[in-house]
């Protein structure tokens, strides 16, 4: 039998913000294959250090893990762009150390959720967020550089949840920076063609929208 795992933050793991209606999880096994499995151990909130607690909650029987993290190291660090800066490559040095952080701590964990030794996939941070503004989008864009960076070094497959979820309405009334049950819909469609569709035993990285 077939298990797929989702690991992350409340881009999976958002049952608080559509209530009385399907979270993400519910809707991949929905479109899972008849005797497959769906099994949540993200975590609302989390951000990459965090994945390291859930690894030991992942199924020993688990055949696939999908990965969705960094938007929460995102959002923390997203006090930079309120800080002053002389010059315009004052303010893009100051948010490339930032990026340079994020991206030792994302590699670093990746490597730990592939010691596991299961088809694993990446997701980007999506950034058609209904509240947010073009500066936060365009350093959205150095964190998902340092995602697709890291998904090709490992031959992984990346979901790009940036053309996925690209309306306003597949972000959740209750808090504009979740999904919503018709995002999350999306995000469960994306994931399902791709665990269908890719060869995992070949180390190369497919875009999967």
């Amino acid at each position: 039998m077939s298990h797929v795992v989702l690991l992350g933050d409340s881009i999976f793991d958002n049952a608080l913000y559509v209530p009385d209606r399907s979270p993400v999880i519910e809707q991949v096994r929905r479109v899972l294959p008849a005797g497959w499995k769906g099994t949540l151990v993200a975590v609302d909130g989390a951000t990459v250090e965090g994945i390291a607690l859930q690894l030991p909650r992942v199924p020993a029987d688990a055949s696939h893990l999908v990965l969705s993290i960094g938007g929460n190291d995102a959002l923390l660090a997203a006090g930079l762009l309120r800080e002053p800066a002389v010059t315009v490559g004052d303010a893009l040095a100051t948010l490339a150390e930032a990026l340079a952080e994020f991206r030792t701590a994302y590699q670093r964990m990746l490597q730990s959720v592939l010691a596991l030794k299961k088809p694993t996939a990446v997701c980007t941070i999506y950034d058609a967020i209904p509240v947010i503004g073009a500066a936060e989008r365009a350093a959205l864009a150095g964190f998902n550089d340092t995602i697709a960076r890291a998904a090709v070094g490992a031959g992984l497959p990346l979901v790009d949840l940036r053309v996925v979820c690209d309306h306003a309405g597949d972000y959740a009334p209750v808090s504009p920076i979740e999904p919503s049950v018709v995002g999350g819909a999306k995000i469960a469609d994306a994931i399902c063609r791709m665990i269908a569709g890719h060869d995992f035993g070949v180390a190369r990285t497919v875009v999967w929208v």
